[in-house]
């Protein structure tokens, strides 16, 4: 293997699977192959991989099995499943036990393999730099801002569209699809959907894997922000303009050559939305306070968090602003419609909180993950990064279970569709007053169980029931404790 070539180990008990993805991925890397787990395990301890794509259904050990242990001996090596299934319980295996980086479906493309494998090789190399840099931040004394710390930053920050998590059949890849093609176009775009969706996270995706992607990328939110203020951010402001007498350069002319990323533009007022409409007409921008145009040759991608259209239509926004901004429309799905997102996530979430915060962990239990699934989330990823945060907070040992979740999540109905989880719909819904009231006994029932981990004398006692009085509401209404019927179909 050479120094400067990425070595991939491709792990497949099926030959001609194994030779598919080595013509795909051999022009450009350094190509490892195995049958399976305990041959592939013999390359690991002889050469040095950072990509291992491993087929999930493989005789003797499963993948999961198998990148599980690699996991533990060589954490570093950025761990790829390739599975014809997509059930939420293996995905589940997978996130929590090897920490897989993606699912990859069956069939797939070679372009796809190969540029998931480009992806991987440069998420290790990131990785890799980004513990060198740990390493040299411990003997900086200095309290500002270093020249490894701004590096250390921009690593961080530099990723695309591999930092997008999703499943396979995630509501999500339709719109990463879209933000891919218009990413290559030198375009404006618009993206819409509600707030807390990944928009920001998108749209810098987007920058990264555009032409533009080794030039500056700012993002601002004029969501709220005074008049004033947006334009002097936007557009900057001559001397004299601003207390103290100084110039002020605006991000329109920070992201020359670059991308600038402005959300909530349903919100610009009118004269914004007229030197929006000019600088992306013309190429220009004037400062505030003063009167010559300064050219800049930036992209824009927008993001509206209300419906655009209904702004056209009543007068509240520039009709050839919204089309100049829609020649690209994306469309970020609720985190409600990703379902099968939510545990890989929050697991994602759960190990970015756990280092910022210093407390180690796993994961979670499977019971916790899927109240996490089953919940519709309206404040999307910032509530779920907000759930997180407070069970890790609350968490007394190193795996995370769903005592440690919200009662009002708790207290949600699990259902297929994603149904309203609020205790107040209940008060409004259809049906008589004796089921209305047993949905609500149920919901508090599953609630009150699990925040005591199932102990059924703890429930009962704080329910002021008695535990023959319990068990008999238990099996009226069929609630069960979910890790027992797990360990019973193990069985």
């Amino acid at each position: 293997m050479t120094g400067s070539t990425p070595a991939i180990l491709l792990v497949d008990d099926e030959p001609h699977s194994l030779q598919a993805m080595k013509m795909a991925l051999e022009d450009e890397f350094e190509i490892l192959t195995a049958p399976g787990a305990e041959e592939a395990m013999a390359v690991l301890e002889e050469e040095w991989v950072q990509v291992i794509f491993c087929d999930q259904r493989m005789p003797g050990r499963s993948g999961v099995d198998f990148l599980t242990e690699v996991r533990e001996r060589w954490p570093e090596t950025v761990r790829i499943v390739i599975t014809g299934y997509t059930d939420s319980a293996s995905m589940v295996a997978a996130i929590n036990d090897a920490g897989i980086h993606q699912f990859i479906a069956k069939p797939w493309h070679p372009e796809q393999l190969l540029a998931v494998a480009r992806n991987s090789a440069r998420m290790f190399q990131l990785s890799r730099e980004n513990e060198r840099l740990t390493l040299e931040m411990r003997f900086l004394n200095s309290t500002t801002e270093t020249r490894v710390e701004k590096r250390r930053r921009s690593l961080r920050g530099g990723m695309g569209f591999e930092t997008i998590l999703r499943a396979p059949n995630s509501a999500m890849n339709a719109a990463v699809t879209l933000a891919r093609q218009y990413a290559s176009f030198d375009v404006p775009v618009l993206m819409t959907g509600e707030p807390g969706t990944g928009k920001t996270q998108m749209a810098r995706a987007m920058h990264y894997g555009s032409l533009r992607s080794e030039k500056p990328f700012y993002e601002l939110n004029i969501s709220g922000m005074p008049e004033d203020l947006a334009m002097v951010e936007l557009f900057g402001a001559k001397r004299g303009v601003l207390p103290g007498g100084v110039a002020k350069i605006g991000l329109a002319q920070k992201a020359d050559r670059g991308t600038l990323y402005l959300a909530g533009i349903e919100g610009a007022c009118p004269a914004l939305q007229l030197a929006l409409h000019r600088m992306l007409r013309d190429g220009v921008v004037t400062p505030v306070g003063g009167q010559e145009a300064v050219s800049t040759n930036l992209r824009l991608i927008a993001g509206a968090s209300g419906d655009l259209r209904a702004g056209v239509a009543e007068g509240r926004f520039r009709t050839d602003l919204y089309y100049a901004l829609s020649l690209g429309e994306i469309a970020i799905p609720p985190l409600r419609a990703r379902r099968g997102d939510v545990a890989m996530l929050a697991q994602a979430i759960l190990s970015e909180v756990a280092t910022s915060h210093g407390k180690p962990v796993m994961g979670f239990e499977a019971a916790a993950l899927e109240f996490l699934e089953n919940y519709d989330w309206p404040g999307n990823l910032r509530e779920l990064t907000n759930e997180v945060t407070r069970m890790l907070i609350f968490a007394q040992d190193n795996v995370l279970g769903a005592e440690l979740i919200s009662r009002h999540i708790l207290q949600a109905d699990p259902s297929d569709e994603g149904a309203d989880r609020a205790a107040e719909d209940v008060m409004t819904a259809e049906g008589t007053l004796k089921d209305r009231i047993e949905l609500m006994e149920m919901r508090i029932l599953r609630e009150t169980l699990t925040r005591n981990r199932w102990n059924k004398s703890r429930a009962a006692a704080e329910l002021g029931l008695s535990r023959v009085g319990l068990r008999a509401k238990l099996d009226r209404y069929g609630i069960a404790d979910p890790s027992v019927a797990t360990e019973e179909e193990s069985d």
